[in-house]
């Protein structure tokens, strides 16, 4: 797994073979990427901001997050160990653990507690979703996501998830942007309604 693009593009990350971390294909990051770089409106490179990377494992889309210029990036993680061994090496050698904050708990919990305590946590303008398959329920996470005060005005949701499954057309106030299919894996992305206008032929 390397980081594609930005301050530390190239740059290897650690991945274990035998957990159960299976961090987003990189021609699907990649695409990710494009589509919310364009439909933000700099193609260039990521518009300033805040990234909460749910089921982050490896912690490689929060980190592309910062090397695309990024500010700061949260990462939830149950895994001690991934967090111990993967997440915070990787953060490490990128150099971006001043500017990550790591939650150690489940994604449903985190996103409980943001609901419960608004105020606690701040709004963010980009959010990945990127859990394994079998164990999340996607109409109940996206249900929690869509009444979270962690979605910001302007935010853009990236979900990655299997074939044969029933996706809304929003999330809150976000529109569908983009849903696009890389083999055995689904990218769908939403965003503010402005951004369909931005988003040009790239996501035709």
């Amino acid at each position: 797994v390397s980081v594609l693009a930005g301050k530390v593009r190239r740059r290897k990350l650690l991945s274990p073979k035998d957990r159960n971390v299976r961090p987003m294909m990189e021609v699907v990051r990649g695409a990710a990427f494009d589509i919310i770089q364009s439909a933000g409106g700099s193609p260039a490179s990521l518009k300033p901001g805040l990234w909460l990377d749910l089921y982050s494992g490896t912690g490689s889309v929060g980190i592309e997050a910062m090397s695309r210029g990024c500010s700061q990036a949260h990462f939830v993680e149950l895994d001690p160990w991934v967090i111990s061994e993967v997440l915070k090496p990787n953060l490490d050698c990128t150099g971006f653990l001043d500017t990550s904050h790591i939650h150690m708990l489940r994604v449903e919990n985190f996103l409980d507690n943001a609901e419960k305590s608004k105020g606690r946590y701040p709004s963010f303008d980009y959010i990945s979703v990127t859990p394994p398959y079998v164990e999340v329920n996607y109409s109940t996470l996206l249900d929690q996501l869509a009444r979270s005060p962690l979605v910001g005005e302007d935010c853009f949701i990236l979900v990655e998830y299997p074939l044969k499954t029933d996706m809304p057309e929003s999330c809150g106030k976000l529109i569908k942007i983009a849903d696009r299919k890389f083999g055995r894996t689904n990218l769908l992305i939403y965003g503010p309604t402005w951004s369909e206008k931005k988003k040009g032929r790239i996501l035709r």
